[in-house]
């Protein structure tokens, strides 16, 4: 027959849990309310919008063909002066962050196209 032990936890760390929880929900109601009317509907939008990685063209994940989106990003990574990295990783950033961002709402067919936009992106920048 296996042994088994109990654990106990100590009366403050129960008290701890507790008072953080009222605390973290009266925090975060107030913060919802102010960025609501500030801030786009997702942190996403913002994230791709405002981020020191590139200046994206508007829609370029949207585009119907691999080889265009992968010309894209090259276009605006090597144009680009927000960026901290070099043009390739910051390229290739924005991309894996949009996929995976989107997660289970992009549809099949995109995420493929956004697959297959890495892959030429490697290739765009001597990579393979």
């Amino acid at each position: 027959m296996a042994h088994v032990r109990k654990t106990t936890h100590s009366p403050k760390a129960g008290a701890r849990k507790t008072t953080h929880r009222k605390t973290s929900a009266r925090r975060s109601t107030t913060a919802r309310k102010r960025t609501n009317r500030a801030t786009p509907k997702r942190w996403s939008q913002r994230v791709t919008r405002e981020s020191d990685a590139l200046d994206l063209k508007p829609g370029v994940f949207k585009l119907t063909s691999a080889r265009r989106i992968a010309a894209s990003l090259k276009r605006s990574a090597e144009h680009s002066a927000r960026r901290k990295t070099g043009a390739y990783r910051s390229a290739l950033s924005m991309l894996t962050f949009y996929i995976n961002r989107a997660g289970k709402t992009l549809p099949k067919t995109q995420r493929t196209r956004l697959e297959r936009a890495k892959v030429e992106l490697k290739r765009a920048f001597g990579r393979e």
